[in-house]
């Protein structure tokens, strides 16, 4: 259960990375592997920030945030391996063995998708603004996404290839690393020398991807609009990044899934974000001259928020103070 790695290029020659962390004395053994304390610690992490994120800055009860978190989490986790179950259909014979999640297989996309629907389902429940909690959970997300790629270092996976990758100063060698190639149209493993450190892209992606939102964060015009911008921001790395990947989920036998669906997501997160923009313009206009007509021009504090500017004053203190649309 060991990972043998090196990067020749950096100067840093082969070490071991031991996939266990310990064993618990129980039974057989119960081993504790490093990408569980990993993902772990990222939803730790992540939760922290949404619910400092939902309760400072867009007024969700502290805990609409814990219940959230319980029914997200979960659902979330079922529906990663739900994709990478269907798109790997030969992998399992049993429905056990689709089920032994333990045993390693899950797709990212199909934690975002029914994470995201859970989002909204779960504010429309609770009679929350939806795009309020998709703004905060967002960036949070991006934690996760951040630790969990570490997961795929100690595992020695999520790596790529392409021509030229031995001249990179950052290659990596990996013991056991194989690209796939098509021959006489059967999908073959080829083995290589060197990889993309993929995971490693996919982490600095979202640290870059995570500082820009937060400083926009405080400046957001319209709710909605950081969520979009996540949606964007990760669909672009994704798209490109999974062109290199030598683990990826097909469609079709030679289309890229998670590539598909980075791009076809990083335009609906520009068209949403473009659609959003000209709305909250048109509603701050329309909501000016109505002060102009009828208020003789005199300016009251209006938010900077698409969804609360269309909220009757008598009503916006209830929405700032608990977050629900009541």
């Amino acid at each position: 259960m060991k990972t043998t790695i090196a990067f020749p290029g950096l100067g840093i020659e082969q070490f071991e990375l031991n996939r266990a962390a310990f064993t618990i004395p129980i039974g057989d053994g119960i081993t504790v592997y490093w990408y569980g304390i990993i993902i772990a610690l990222g939803i730790v992490l992540a939760f922290t920030y949404f619910l400092w994120r939902a309760t400072k800055f867009e007024h969700v009860r502290e805990d609409d945030c814990y219940n959230l978190a319980l029914f997200t989490v979960p659902i979330a986790i079922v529906g990663a391996r739900l994709l990478y179950v269907v798109t790997n259909p030969e992998k399992y014979d049993s429905l056990w063995s689709a089920l032994s999640i333990w045993n390693g297989g899950i797709a990212i996309y199909g934690a975002i998708i029914f994470g995201a629907v859970t989002v909204v389902v779960f504010s429309k429940v609770k009679k929350i603004m939806v795009f309020r909690l998709l703004d905060a959970v967002s960036p949070a997300v991006m934690i996760g996404q951040i630790m969990g790629r570490w997961g795929n270092f100690f595992n020695g996976e999520a790596y790529g290839w392409s021509e030229g990758v031995a001249k990179l100063p950052w290659r990596m060698q990996l013991e056991g690393a194989y690209r796939t190639e098509i021959i006489d149209g059967i999908k073959t493993k080829v083995s290589v020398d060197f990889v993309h450190p993929t995971f490693l892209y996919e982490s600095l992606w979202n640290i870059l991807g995570f500082v820009i939102i937060n400083l926009v964060y405080k400046k957001k015009k319209f709710s909605g609009q950081i969520f979009l911008m996540y949606v964007t921001w990760y669909g672009l790395g994704r798209g490109f990044i999974e062109l290199l990947r030598t683990d990826s989920l097909y469609i079709f036998e030679t289309i890229k899934l998670n590539s598909v669906i980075g791009f076809v997501t990083c335009i609906a997160g520009i068209v949403g974000l473009v659609l959003l923009y000209i709305k909250s313009k048109k509603e701050s206009s329309e909501l000016e001259n109505y002060k102009a007509a009828y208020v003789g021009g005199e300016s009251a504090e209006v938010s900077d928020n698409t969804e609360e500017s269309t909220v009757p004053e008598s009503e916006e203190k209830e929405v700032d103070d608990n977050g629900n649309n009541t």
